[in-house]
């Protein structure tokens, strides 16, 4: 038995024999992941935080082809939020520099994988050769029609809807008839076209969601699990479907048991 934590805080049991196959399974559309625990696994190990950050970006293309074999269709992680630049300068230095080489990598695999790239947050604070590099994996990667891996780089919910916010008063003052509701809010999100992740797991322990997708979240299923990401797996994130599926979702209504 493998024991998952999700979002009502309490742990239920996923039997490995019960619905083994992704045939038995519903499997959600868009899943999300905070890739959390990098730097508490390498001193496990006995190593520095940098050997855990590099693990963790090598796990992220491991669990991508996992995700798209299973048939999810949107994969969003939390790279980089917008706190983590109060990190050490080394650490922050070393972050950077694994993002160019993870983005100059992914050109190459995005199309071997078939995978549509998108990068999401606030672009302005990253050097000139990340942001084309972004712009480069998008454009390359754009026409792909497996699974698209949204990254989240100097990202913050927070953060995302004050810019969502500003770009609608500026849309306002065109077309003064506007009406803001939900559908149209979403559409000045980093997310618009991408649909609500169904599943959000967050690795280590931890059992918050951290500034991440605070609107995309909203009727999303939590799931906690205590392994670090570079140690979390396929068969961990099959787990987690697995669990997902012996959840009741109800948005708010009842369960019709007629």
């Amino acid at each position: 038995m493998n024991m998952i934590k999700v979002s009502k805080l309490f742990y239920i049991e996923v039997a490995m024999a019960d619905m083994t196959t992704t045939d038995q399974l519903k499997i959600p559309k868009h899943v999300a992941i905070i890739m959390d625990g990098n730097g508490r696994w390498a001193k496990k190990q006995g190593k520095n935080r940098t050997y855990g950050h590099k693990s963790g970006s090598d796990n992220l293309k491991v669990i991508a082809r996992a995700a798209s074999d299973m048939g999810i269709k949107y994969l969003t992680v939390y790279a980089f939020s917008t706190e983590n630049w109060k990190r050490p300068s080394t650490e922050v230095s070393f972050l950077m520099g694994l993002l160019r080489q993870y983005l100059k990598d992914s050109i190459k695999n995005a199309k071997k994988d078939n995978m549509r790239v998108v990068v999401i947050g606030r672009r302005s604070d990253l050097d000139p050769d990340i942001r084309e590099a972004i712009e480069s994996l998008e454009v390359a990667s754009k026409n792909h029609t497996g699974l698209t891996l949204q990254i989240a780089i100097n990202y913050g919910g927070r953060d995302e809807i004050i810019r969502a916010i500003k770009a609608y008063e500026i849309e306002k003052e065109k077309h003064p008839d506007i009406e803001l509701d939900e559908k149209l809010f979403g559409d000045f999100l980093d997310t618009k076209d991408i649909p609500d992740p169904e599943l959000m797991i967050r690795t280590s322990g931890e059992v918050r969601s951290s500034n991440f997708l605070i609107w995309q979240l909203a009727y999303s299923e939590f799931f906690f699990v205590k392994k670090h990401w570079p140690e979390f797996t396929s068969d961990d994130l099959m787990e987690a479907i697995k669990a997902y599926n012996k959840v009741s979702r109800r948005f708010g209504g009842l369960k019709d048991e007629s």
